[in-house]
């Protein structure tokens, strides 16, 4: 892995910009985990049995605000937040289908 802390500039402009990776780094990396925590608890609340489409789809919508919002500071490219985004949406849809299909069985 890279080591950020320990880079020596030779120049002011070198030091600010060191400064400057280290802060851009920091923020795609709270975006990314952010990203990541959301899609997980998505997914595993997707797995569960018995989920009602409401949290499915809450869920979803914090998730698609914080894809939104990492592919606006490029943390993330674009296309793969659109990617995400779609993915989710059609394993929501498929499982509100399913539900329906239970209860309907019942």
């Amino acid at each position: 892995m890279l080591s950020y802390a320990g880079d020596m500039a030779n120049t002011k402009s070198a030091e600010k910009a060191n400064r400057q990776s280290l802060k851009k780094r920091s923020q795609n990396l709270f975006w990314r985990r952010k990203v990541k925590t959301l899609s997980k608890s998505l997914v595993k609340k997707l797995e569960t049995k018995g989920v009602s489409t409401d949290i499915l789809q809450k869920e979803q919508i914090q998730l698609q605000k914080a894809v939104d919002k990492a592919a606006k500071t490029k943390s993330i490219h674009k296309n793969k937040a659109n990617r995400l985004k779609s993915r989710y949406a059609r394993k929501i849809a498929a499982h509100s289908k399913e539900s329906k299909r239970a209860t309907s069985k019942s």
